[in-house]
């Protein structure tokens, strides 16, 4: 059978419409198959299974159609509805199947539903949810026209048949498709915006832990003790500096520091500093809590010579 022969066979009936009936399309495309897998001419095999694909575009349509408007434009959706039409016409052999639609839909819906999956999503939950998720949103739109109201979950989760909870958790996905933006003012006529209600981490808390850890432990430092942190660390004074001001050695100043920061050290973690040969130099690494802003109030106190 030669391609223009299906034509005509199929112009009589197609005369009156543009669009093919259900039937009509039907009819065609069992014609175009028988044709395709019957010629041995690789390019009438062709024409035939590309005319298969153009009639049955509006199948292809109709299924991308319900998942337009949730993250991922129509075109693609329709693109991907198309590739999977045209595996589905190759692949199909009119003596091993029956209707080639019966084939065919199973096959595009899948791919649609596949490329949702893996690119519909900014923030993926579990597989499970989302496609509970798609029966959720089609069965509350039928139940609202059905019913004249909008229903709760209990009502969803009953004509579902799955639990409330997980219709629940469907319904709480709804925006993971597209998320609002942090930049999306709050109203229209305001300039707030989502972001700015944000809740965010004061940088001060954690200066304040850690004032609050050594005012403990410098309390129980001695005053010269208290000084040489004070002159060192809030004054800036060099080691030379602090000899000079309190009678000592630079190298005596360094094994000081080092002593004290070891008590320090002790103070906060509660174990035993480790003592330190006369006049050996102690490798003791600096403490990290020391990292913080000028001391203010009780700890400044702490740190300030007697009068």
């Amino acid at each position: 059978m030669h391609l223009s022969s299906v034509s005509a066979t199929t112009a009589t009936t197609t005369s009156h419409s543009t669009t093919p009936s259900r039937l009509q399309r039907r009819q065609r495309t069992r014609e175009l198959l028988a044709l395709a897998h019957s010629t041995t001419s690789t390019s009438e095999r062709d024409e035939a299974l590309d005319e298969v694909v153009r009639i049955n575009m509006p199948v292809a349509r109709t299924l991308a159609a319900p998942y337009a408007g949730r993250g991922i434009p129509l075109e693609d959706l329709e693109q991907v509805a198309f590739m999977a039409l045209v595996r589905a016409a190759r692949g199909f052999h009119p003596d091993r199947a029956g209707d080639f639609l019966a084939y065919a839909v199973p096959t595009i819906r899948g791919e649609v539903k596949k490329h949702f999956r893996d690119h519909g999503w900014t923030v993926r939950p579990p597989r499970r949810i989302q496609e509970l998720q798609a029966e959720v949103v089609r069965t509350r739109s039928e139940l609202a026209q059905t019913t004249g109201h909008e229903p709760d979950l209990a009502e969803i989760a009953e004509q579902i048949g799955e639990p409330v909870e997980e219709v629940a958790e469907a319904m709480a996905a709804d925006g993971c498709f597209s998320p609002s933006s942090l930049d999306q003012p709050i109203r229209s006529e305001s300039g707030t915006s989502l972001g700015d209600l944000m809740a965010h981490e004061d940088p001060g808390f954690e200066a304040a832990e850690a004032r609050a850890m050594l005012s403990a432990a410098i309390a129980t430092l001695g005053e010269r003790d208290r000084r040489i942190l004070r002159m060192r660390f809030f004054e800036g004074l060099t080691q030379k500096e602090i000899g000079q001001a309190i009678g000592v050695t630079q190298m005596q100043v360094s094994r000081l520091l080092t002593r004290i920061l070891a008590d320090l050290r002790s103070q906060l973690t509660g174990t035993t500093p480790p003592s330190t040969p006369p006049g050996a130099p102690a490798a003791v690494k600096p403490l990290q809590v020391l990292k913080v802003p000028r001391p203010r109030g009780a700890m400044a106190a702490e740190l300030r010579p007697a009068s």
